[in-house]
C-alpha cells in the first residue's frame, strides 16, 4: 500500500486490518521508515494485530529486512494476510519490491495489485500541472507513484462533493488509463469494501516498470527534514487531547509562517490505556485529532515529522514548540531522538521487466 506522505495510508491499513480480521483472517502489518520510533507502528499495534517495523532504510534499499519482517509475521503471528506500507517518499516499487517478491517467493506468496493512495486535494493540483504544495522534485515522486500503480486510491473523498469526485475520477482515468481507480474515505467507509474485494481476489501485481530519474528522486527525498522522537512528559495533571491539539496547531502555525510544505506530522500520546493520535498533512487547517480526552500527570509522546526544511531547523523549531506547549507545568525527558535528511536511494534489486506469475485460483 504505497502513496505519498499524508495520503492516509496508515488509517487505511487500520481499517483494512479490522475488516480482514473480522472476516477470520490473521493479519500482519509491516511499517517502514528511515528511522525507528514510528507513530505508525505504535498506533497500528493498538489495533490488536501483529506489527513488524523495517527501519533505517526503505523496503527497496533493505529488501532482506522486508523478507525478515514477512517471515516473522508468518512464523510468530501465523499471519495469512500481510499488508506492507513503504516509506511515503518512495517510488519505483514495482521494479525494486514487487518483481523481486514475485521472482524469489514463487509458490509461497500471492501478491495483490500495487495500490497507491493519493490525497484528493493534492492529486487534483498535480493533475492540473501543479505541484500539490510540494517541492517540484517531491511532486515528481508522487507522480511516479501514480504512474506505476496497479490501483490508484483517491483518499479523503469526504472532503469533496459529488461533482468534484466525479470530475477528479474522470481526469485521473485519462492521465493514468492503465490503472484501476477507487474513490474512498476511511472516515465514512465509502469505497472500502470495493477496494478490499479487489486486493484480496486479484494477483496481477506490478504490471509495469516505470522509468525513474534517480537524481530527481533523491532530491525529492532530500528536501524533507525527518524527525522521529519519543518523549516522556510528566508533571501537573494535564488534559492530553487538548495538549496534543495545542502542540499540533503550534507546529502548523510555525511551518506555515516560514512557508515549509508539510509531508506529514504525526503524534501519538499514550496515557495508561488511553491514547490520542494527531495528524497534520498540509497547512495548519489540515490538523486532526482522534481519541478521548483524558487527564493524568504523565504521558509518552511519539512524534514524527516530514517537513520541507533542513533537519537542523526542523529539530530546533520542534524543541521550541514543545518547550512552549509544556511551559513550566511539564517536564520533558527524551527517550529517543533522530533528525536526518534521507540519503540517495540504493535499491537491493531493480528488475527491468515484469516477472510473469501463474494465475492462482484462491478459492
Amino acid at each position: 500500500m504505497s502513496g505519498f506522505l499524508g495520503a492516509g495510508k496508515t488509517s487505511l491499513l487500520w481499517e483494512a486490518a479490522q475488516r480482514l480480521t473480522a472476516d477470520g483472517n490473521r493479519v500482519g502489518l509491516i511499517t517502514n521508515d528511515q528511522a525507528p520510533e514510528l507513530v505508525d507502528t505504535a498506533f497500528l499495534g493498538r489495533g490488536g494485530g501483529r506489527v513488524a517495523e523495517v527501519s533505517g532504510s526503505c523496503f527497496c534499499c533493505n529488501f532482506p529486512g522486508l523478507l525478515d519482517a514477512m517471515a516473522r509475521l508468518r512464523d510468530v503471528a501465523n499471519a495469512d494476510v500481510l499488508i506492507a506500507e513503504p516509506v511515503g517518499s518512495c517510488t519505483d516499487l514495482s521494479a525494486t519490491i514487487i518483481q523481486p517478491l514475485k521472482d524469489q517467493l514463487r509458490g509461497e506468496l500471492i501478491l495483490s495489485p500495487l495500490s497507491v493512495m493519493a490525497d484528493a486535494w493534492r492529486l487534483a493540483d498535480i493533475l492540473e500541472g501543479g505541484n500539490g504544495g510540494l517541492h517540484p522534485s517531491a511532486a515528481y515522486i508522487l507522480a511516479k507513484q501514480l504512474e506505476e500503480a496497479d490501483i490508484i486510491v483517491i483518499s479523503k473523498a469526504d472532503l469533496l462533493n459529488a461533482e468534484e469526485v466525479k470530475a477528479l475520477d474522470a481526469k485521473i482515468r485519462v492521465a493514468f488509463p492503465d490503472a484501476d481507480i477507487f474513490v474512498l474515505s476511511t472516515k465514512t467507509g465509502v469505497g472500502l469494501s470495493e477496494w478490499l474485494l479487489a486486493v484480496t481476489t486479484r494477483n496481477e501485481a506490478g504490471r509495469r516498470i516505470i522509468e525513474v530519474n534517480y537524481d530527481t528522486y533523491a532530491e525529492g527525498e532530500a528536501v524533507l527534514g525527518w524527525l522521529n522522537a519519543t518523549i516522556d512528559l510528566s508533571g501537573e495533571p494535564t488534559e492530553w487531547r487538548g495538549f496534543a491539539s495545542d502542540l499540533l496547531a503550534a507546529c502548523g502555525r510555525q511551518f506555515d509562517a516560514v512557508g515549509a510544505a508539510v509531508g506529514h506530522v504525526k503524534l501519538l500520546l499514550n496515557s495508561g490505556a488511553e491514547f490520542i493520535a494527531g495528524n497534520l498533512t498540509g497547512p495548519a487547517d489540515t490538523a486532526s485529532i482522534r481519541g478521548r480526552a483524558v487527564t493524568s500527570s504523565k504521558s509518552r509522546l511519539i512524534f514524527n515529522a516530514r517537513v520541507e526544511m533542513p533537519p537542523e531547523i526542523l529539530e530546533q523549531d520542534f524543541r521550541n514548540i514543545l518547550a512552549t506547549t509544556c511551559g513550566n507545568r511539564l517536564q520533558v525527558k527524551p527517550l529517543a531522538w533522530r533528525c536526518l535528511r534521507p540519503g540517495r536511494p540504493q535499491p537491493t534489486h531493480r528488475y527491468t521487466h515484469p516477472v510473469a506469475v501463474l494465475h492462482i485460483n484462491q478459492n
